[in-house]
């Protein structure tokens, strides 16, 4: 099992093809999410939507992008962390509530969710999905709430744990992140067009010039007026999840005003310091493994060369729910020469039950592999994320309950070894202190009111 990731949001404002931009804009974030995709359009008027479960091709065909007229346009790409995969809970939410319609994307978790949706169901609401991300439209709604001129920031301060908003109505754009900045949401234009988006990648597919992120506790709105910003809750000390880094942001982007392909190559300076091995050759588990080995063979002297072959046109894995273990076996193939009869360091970003890893060690052994040493560019996670990563509970991490060494023996190599605490925050530079590395800590920057589960809200439902 490898991590499942969360979710990849886009909103522009003020371009007649919206729509198309839109599509291009998640076609680029889709690593963020695989489970289904969505986009809603506005003209200022009538507002239209199109969603579908599956990757955004089969979730979205061209000729429904083609349909879609308006210059404003948000969009989601979704890895569901609460809540079912289930044509209800795909995103956007598309809300009509006494102050109008409303379209709303989220990535992250919202650990009082659950407290808030049962509060407001004894109130006699009626929830369409099992999402946290609907208790927003509730508070909004709520009477005591509506008639406030600070509504929006008023009801985000509501919430508690990792959140970057886009909100849409007929003709605004609204981008809000959460206190703490667990996740990241950038802004850009377009020539005269803002866009939003949750990585910088997707404005380099369209052209688009990066402005900066969205400040934590930052409400942005965009319409007609053009843009204007408050800061609608004090920024407490920064929290940006870690694991954008190590593995779930393209390298190509920047998160958090970092470079990532330049973090994970430090990652695996790092370790290679650390860590060092006698070995032939250095591999990495691609796609994310790829920048840390880089840097971990530039360290060490030791040669890098591409030990795996990935089949690009399988879906990751882990956010295969339906077909995970078929996955590991298809994905991946040695490439048989690299390996014979060598001394392997093989890196990878990290490991949360272990099968995945086991797997394709075995592979490395039956290419003829004399020797394997692992290097995991992070390290240990021996704690659930209740933030937007999709492991909740400590049964689903083999560190949180055995040593290093007995995973070196489950999965069969001749040394395992993780990146330390120190050389992690090394690789981050100046801002290593605004991280949450609580998944390795224990350490949280809030805690969920009640136990958080995936699919806690599924009974409300």
């Amino acid at each position: 099992m490898k991590i499942r990731e969360h979710c990849g949001v886009f909103g522009i404002w003020g371009t007649p093809d919206a729509a198309v931009r839109t599509y291009y804009g998640l076609y680029a974030l889709q690593h963020r999410g695989q489970e289904s995709a969505g986009i809603v359009v506005s003209d200022g008027k009538q507002v239209v939507s199109r969603k579908g479960l599956g990757l955004l091709n089969e979730a979205i065909s061209r000729d429904d992008v083609a349909g879609l007229k308006g210059h404003l346009a948000v969009g989601h790409v979704r890895y569901s962390t609460t809540g079912s995969k289930r044509v209800q809970n795909i995103q956007p939410l598309v809300i009509e509530y006494s102050q109008g319609l409303i379209a709303v994307a989220h990535n992250g978790n919202l650990v009082n969710a659950r407290t808030l949706h049962t509060e407001y169901e004894r109130r006699g609401s009626i929830f369409q999905t099992s999402t946290d991300s609907e208790v927003i439209v509730h508070l909004l709604a709520d009477p005591d709430h509506a008639s406030r001129p600070d509504r929006i920031g008023h009801c985000l301060n509501h919430l508690k744990g990792a959140y970057s908003f886009l909100l849409m109505t007929p003709t605004q754009l609204i981008a809000a992140r959460d206190p703490l900045g667990f996740r990241p949401l950038c802004i850009g234009k377009i020539g005269d067009a803002h866009v939003v988006a949750s990585e910088t990648c997707a404005f380099d597919l369209l052209g688009a010039r990066y402005l900066g992120e969205i400040n934590a506790g930052e409400l942005v709105v965009i319409d007609e007026n053009g843009l204007r910003s408050e800061q609608f809750a004090h920024a407490g000390k920064r929290s940006q999840c870690v694991f954008e880094h190590i593995y779930f942001a393209r390298p190509d982007s920047y998160i958090f005003g970092t470079n990532v392909h330049t973090v994970r190559m430090n990652l695996g300076r790092n370790i290679a310091i650390e860590h060092p091995a006698d070995a032939d050759v250095v591999i990495a588990i691609p796609d994310s493994g790829r920048s840390c080995a880089m840097g971990y063979a530039l360290a060490s002297g030791i040669p890098l060369d591409r030990g795996f072959v990935r089949n690009h046109y399988v879906g990751r894995t882990f956010i295969m729910p339906e077909a995970r273990d078929q996955g590991v076996d298809i994905k991946l193939n040695v490439v048989r020469p690299v390996v014979q009869g060598k001394r392997i360091v093989i890196v990878d970003d990290s490991i949360v039950r272990g099968t995945t890893s086991k797997g394709r060690i075995k592979k490395l052994r039956d290419a003829g592999a004399k020797e394997i040493h692992m290097r995991i560019s992070c390290p240990p996670i021996r704690h659930p994320c209740f933030y937007g990563i999709d492991f909740p509970t400590t049964t689903e991490l083999f560190a949180a309950k055995h040593s290093v060494e007995e995973l070196r023996d489950f999965l069969k190599v001749d040394s395992l070894q993780y990146q330390s605490i120190e050389g992690l925050l090394a690789s981050l530079g100046e801002q290593a202190n605004h991280y949450c590395i609580a998944c390795f800590t224990g350490q949280y920057p809030v805690r969920p009111e009640e136990k958080m589960e995936k699919l806690s809200m599924e009974t409300h439902s």
